[in-house]
């Protein structure tokens, strides 16, 4: 899933939370969330899972922007972004 672009992404944990991100590579950020010290510190007390969402933007700053805008989700509306896939 390499790309030039940005990736807004969402993680699953083990426990069912959400962890919303954003990267370039979004196969590395995961593996790196999964087995490094790179990773968040959201998934020290829960492990990460399975990657359920990712948008493409334009670049850095749209990313972010969206990224802000999905951690202001309540979860019922972030469950229905990720079974929808956008909203």
């Amino acid at each position: 899933m390499k790309s030039s672009g940005w990736f807004v992404y969402i993680i699953k944990s083990e426990l069912g939370h959400f962890y919303t991100g954003i990267t370039t590579d979004v196969e590395r950020r995961f593996k790196e969330h999964q087995s490094s010290s790179k990773g968040a510190k959201f998934f020290r007390r829960s492990a990460a899972v399975e990657i359920v969402f990712t948008k493409e933007c334009v670049n850095r700053s749209e990313a972010s922007k969206y990224e802000a805008y999905i951690k202001s989700l309540t979860r019922a509306k972030k469950l229905e972004l990720i079974k929808r896939g956008d909203l």
